[in-house]
């Protein structure tokens, strides 16, 4: 049922958004840190401006689990990928998939916990389940879960929920002590959501999600989407879009500066593929 429903979101999208080029239609597939509803919400305006300010159709690429939009982009299908950090250097030893650009706030993975219960501190998590949107969610789950097992020393068993929404909610409901999410992510529920809401932990900070391409792409159409992408950022109409799909600040992107280094954090024995069908 979500399949079809997909499917039928992404279809509508794109004979929303204008057809400038008769021609190649690019496809765009956004890591699922929302909902499919949602991630076709915050985009397609951002992707309506681009196609009529440069005359490059860009369609969105649904996926509504981060496994599935990991199975994705690894086997090389989506033209362009929004992703985060550690997705990018998979993206990047998979397929050559090359940065453009990024925000230029810096992500931060956050464990957030029910402001009006019990856990007031990491040691009271011990032996718990904890909340994840998926194991390779970067800020919210692999480089978290990293920290709180090497350097914080917590044991826990990690649940998967599928999205940082879900996590958020998951906490709240009591059904589990605390999760992992992203501020950008937290920032974006409710005000009542929000107030019910505390930051137990913090990750150091990394460079944010970056809009990359596939090397299959011309170079000219990556130029093109940079430059009015850049364009946007100096137009405070532009800025609302690029902040509503956290592209706030952008800036353009570079492997080799913002994510070469995430590969000495030596994450792989948290990250996990799935490699069976999407169930």
């Amino acid at each position: 049922m979500i399949r079809v429903f997909v499917r039928a979101f992404t279809l509508a999208l794109y004979f929303l958004l204008p057809s400038a080029w008769a021609g190649q239609v690019y496809t765009l597939s956004v890591v699922p840190q929302f909902t499919p509803v949602d991630i076709g919400l915050r985009w397609s305006p951002l992707l309506a401006h681009l196609e009529k300010e440069t005359g490059i159709s860009l369609q969105l690429r649904m996926q509504e689990r981060i496994p599935k939009f990991e199975t994705d982009f690894l086997a090389g299908l989506p033209d362009f990928v929004f992703l985060n950090p550690y997705h990018a250097v998979m993206a990047m030893k998979a397929h050559g998939y090359v940065p453009l650009v990024r925000s230029g706030d810096q992500l931060n993975g956050i464990l957030v916990v029910d402001r009006n219960g019990p856990i007031k501190q990491l040691a009271d998590l011990a032996g718990k389940t904890l909340a994840f949107p998926s194991p390779n969610a970067f800020g919210a789950s692999l480089y978290m879960r990293a920290l709180l097992t090497e350097k914080e020393k917590i044991a826990f068993t990690p649940s998967y929920v599928g999205t940082h929404q879900n996590v958020y909610r998951h906490v709240l409901l009591g059904e589990a002590p605390a999760g992992g999410g992203v501020a950008a992510t937290l920032e974006k529920e409710n005000a009542a959501m929000q107030s019910r809401l505390a930051v137990l932990y913090t990750t150091p900070g990394v460079a944010s999600h970056p809009l990359a391409a596939h090397p299959r792409v011309p170079a000219k159409v990556r130029e093109r989407l940079v430059e009015a992408l850049l364009k946007l950022d100096r137009d405070p109409a532009g800025r609302k879009l690029l902040a509503a799909v956290e592209l706030d600040r952008t800036q353009l992107a570079d492997y080799a500066r913002d994510y070469a280094p995430l590969e000495k954090l030596k994450l792989g024995q948290y990250a996990q593929i799935e490699k069976t069908g999407d169930k």
